[in-house]
């Protein structure tokens, strides 16, 4: 087999990244494009010792769960990689990449359900980050999605998968650039004026907090001009932020923000309690799903304690620990971003909450000085996953279940196993399609210490 052939592939199963599988003289073969039950033409795009990866050409015979995208660039823009597939049949594909990972990775051998379906299977995101660049000639200003396995911009007009506002907002945003003489950045030579775009609204108001993320170390006139434009143009956004990130990283924040104009938070609501976001503060994309996942930790923990001690660690906004505060004795949320915990200091003054402490701490050096043990341990790590240092200690102060929300499949299997090995018990593992459309799948794993 070689780079640049053209084969015919029947496809079998769908990878962990969203691609078909195929076999082929030995090779397993890894196809961009295709649905598990097409049979495609597709091109070998490189070659390694077991395994090849292609990408469809065209398709000879589709499967029955192919449908036609609602969105005009998704073959270009890379976000949604499972659009061209029936939304049902994308949940039965998750749960099975769920499966193989547990079963492979963890070697747990457990049943796996469907996915809890997302509220809205459009309009659904709720934060979108666009880079930005500038063309070399015609200094339009580009705002998007990179382009798979590439830093090419695909210039977004309109994106069905977010609010509408959004598209108005980022035209008026290239507009007014080139207006105010702003340059889009470059990243080869890291030079121009603004690097992405960051938008978040709220499902519960509306409201709209945008963050300009620019290359510099100051607010300059002109980005200020800009913010105050956005700001009086558009009554749903009611604040505009300016970060600043003139390093050469591929991190999207930087550590220092400012309000330009209006408020510098908004306001979201889930579960009967409020929560202020800010511009550098994690928060699901996806918040109507998210409400599923906190109901059904909550709805656990009510039947199974009676107002318990709750550790809420990589706590962020402190979410789940002020969802599950109402049924708890008390609340232990740990979180390293000083901004979320303010903003968590801020969400317990509006829900007039009393019995959660809030601790501006890396999780393992917390775990390490903490002395009370916790009836319910809630781990809501980043994709990475949990380090063995964290999983033992959180093992160590924790006396019934620990309640492990995850968005990487692999890595949760991988701390499973570990827990698994350290005499713990895999009670269940619940999917939650919190990103439509795409590979990506958060579960909620329930483990009996």
């Amino acid at each position: 087999m070689q780079e640049n052939e053209i084969v015919e592939l029947n496809i079998e199963k769908i990878s962990n990244l969203g691609l078909g599988i195929a076999r082929s003289d030995g090779f397993v073969i890894f196809v961009e494009g295709a649905c598990p039950g097409d049979k495609v033409k597709a091109k070998i795009s490189k070659v390694r010792k077991n395994f090849a990866n292609a990408k469809t050409i065209e398709v000879l015979k589709p499967s029955k769960y192919r449908v036609e995208p609602f969105c005009k660039m998704q073959k270009v823009c890379g976000a949604c990689q499972l659009q061209f597939i029936d939304y049902d049949y994308q949940l039965e594909l998750k749960r099975q990449i769920v499966e193989d990972a547990i079963k492979t990775i963890g070697g747990i051998d457990i049943n796996i359900p469907l996915p809890i379906r997302s509220p809205q299977t459009k309009n659904y995101r709720h934060k979108i980050q666009y880079p930005v660049s500038q063309t070399k000639v015609s200094k339009r200003i580009l705002a998007g999605y990179f382009k798979p396995q590439t830093h090419e911009i695909v210039n977004i007009k309109h994106c069905p998968i977010q609010p509408e506002i959004c598209d108005e907002i980022v035209e008026f945003i290239r507009e007014y650039a080139v207006k105010f003489d702003i340059s889009g950045f470059d990243e080869k030579s890291h030079s121009g004026d603004l690097r992405h775009i960051v938008i978040r609204s709220s499902v519960s108001n509306g409201n709209i907090l945008l963050t300009l993320v620019i290359n510099s170390t100051k607010l300059s006139d002109s980005i200020k001009k800009l913010a105050n434009e956005i700001f009086n143009a558009f009554d749903c956004v009611t604040g505009v932020c300016v970060n600043y990130n003139p390093n050469k990283t591929n991190v999207i924040l930087g550590q220092k923000s400012e309000c330009a104009a209006g408020d510098d938070f908004i306001e979201e609501k889930l579960l009967d309690k409020k929560f202020k976001i800010g511009s550098n503060t994690f928060f699901q994309v996806n918040p109507q799903s998210a409400e599923n996942i906190f109901s059904y930790v909550k709805d656990f923990i009510k039947n199974n304690y009676k107002v318990p001690l709750i550790l809420d660690a990589y706590a962020g906004i402190a979410t789940f620990g002020i969802c599950v505060s109402d049924i708890a004795q008390k609340v232990v949320s740990v979180e390293e971003n000083c901004e979320s915990c303010m903003r968590a200091a801020e969400s317990l003054k509006i829900n007039n909450i009393n019995n959660l402490e809030i601790h501006n701490s890396d999780a393992a050096e917390f775990f390490k000085a903490e002395k009370r043990r916790f009836d319910v341990s809630i781990i809501d790590p980043p994709r990475k996953g949990c380090t063995t240092e964290s999983l033992d200690e959180v093992y160590r102060l924790t006396t019934g279940h620990i309640v492990y929300v995850s968005c990487n499949p692999a890595t949760l299997a991988r701390d499973l196993k570990y827990l698994c090995e350290k005499g713990c018990k895999v009670e269940s593992i619940q999917p939650f399609d919190m990103f439509c459309h795409t590979y990506h799948i958060e579960n909620v794993a329930v483990i009996k210490v």
